[in-house]
């Protein structure tokens, strides 16, 4: 039997995460998302991952220096920026950074150094690559005392941080941190299979989330939110898209037969929010309306919003350029990437999957 795109089939252990689609439950390490989400953050998650346990404040303090200290960018990689292509898009940018940090000094850091630089370095390329290319200088001073998630926010939006805004970001990097065996993760432990280096791993994986069938849904979110808005009869304009068989973005979920419980997470953000942004009020009624619809239009089928959906909409609030939405998700999954290399490599097996030839076979006189 021939499983295309090797749905269904396990291939390796891991005791990073785990989901539970018909259950609508994730799980980091033990830890169910929804607890995670709403008494830690983004740095004590990404600790987590990688060392197998939360931390305490010391370690917590120690993660949150290393990320600061890590996260400058070099004379030689700002240079790199300005030389790229200024039509070059920013996952191709991401791409060709993180490639040049394969040097002899970096492979000498070990892999947990490797993971912290490579998670640092991320919103400062971000960050340096906008600015070059609107001519705009960075005012390094105001950044050196904001803790990676308030970094990384200043560096998207060359704004001062709103703590709600930074609280939102913070739970949308938590949710999307470590997904299990997702495409760009399994590209990242491919390749360290191979006993490739961690540059390479990552920058594989990087490779697969460009794709639009990964890390690109939240951006046709925001094309269906527009719609709405512009509409004159939102509910008919739902039912006309169900009914003609149109993918509505930002509504079913592959691996969750139920509610997608970062969507969950995200939602409680929204509704702390509501009220102080048109972008997810909009939000919060399309999915009422378009909920309402597909339970009655498609009896029995039980989709519901995933957290692309929220995602956008969490996005859009903050005022997000959406040609950032996906090197914002790569920033976040950088860390599950990193902590599945160094899984991959405690035993480690090449991966080398079968193919069935289904050409020709010609007689040659």
């Amino acid at each position: 039997m021939i499983f295309h795109g090797l749905k269904g089939i396990t291939c390796t252990e891991t005791a990073i995460s785990h989901i539970d689609g018909d259950n609508g439950q994730l799980i980091y390490r033990g830890y169910d998302i929804n607890y995670l989400t709403k008494n830690h953050t983004f740095v004590e998650v990404a600790y987590l991952l990688w060392f197998g346990e939360l931390p305490n404040q010391q370690e917590l303090n120690w993660l949150t220096n290393e990320l600061k200290a890590r996260r400058v960018l070099s004379d030689s990689t700002k240079q790199l920026i300005k030389l790229l292509p200024e039509d070059m898009d920013m996952m191709s940018v991401m791409s060709t950074v993180i490639a040049s940090l394969n040097t002899a000094t970096f492979n000498q850091m070990t892999e947990i150094e490797q993971s912290m630089m490579l998670t640092a370095i991320m919103p400062s390329i971000i960050g340096y690559r906008k600015s070059v290319q609107k001519n705009y200088v960075i005012d390094e001073k105001i950044t050196e005392d904001l803790n990676h998630i308030e970094y990384f926010l200043h560096m998207l939006t060359d704004k001062k941080p709103e703590p709600t805004h930074v609280k939102a970001l913070d739970t949308y990097m938590i949710l999307t941190i470590e997904h299990g065996l997702n495409a760009s993760t399994f590209s990242s432990r491919v390749t360290a299979s191979t006993e490739s280096d961690m540059v390479a791993a990552v920058t594989s994986a990087i490779g697969t989330m460009k794709g639009p069938l990964h890390g690109g849904a939240p951006t046709g979110v925001l094309d269906l939110l527009e719609e709405v808005a512009s509409s004159q009869n939102s509910v008919q304009l739902i039912e006309q898209k169900i009914n003609s068989g149109e993918k509505l973005m930002g509504f079913g979920h592959r691996v969750y037969k139920t509610t997608d419980p970062r969507a969950i997470a995200l939602k409680e953000k929204l509704i702390d929010m509501k009220g102080n942004d048109e972008w997810l009020d909009l939000a919060m009624n399309v999915e009422e309306i378009t909920i309402d619809a597909l339970n009655r239009l498609k009896l029995g089928r039980g989709i519901y919003t995933n957290v692309e959906f929220y995602a956008a909409a969490i996005m859009k609030a903050i005022d997000m350029d959406p040609a950032l939405f996906t090197p914002t998700f790569t920033s976040s999954r950088v860390v599950g990437w990193t902590t599945h290399v160094m899984e991959q490599a405690e035993n480690n097996v090449i991966f080398r999957p079968q193919s069935t030839y289904i050409g020709k076979f010609l007689t040659h006189v």
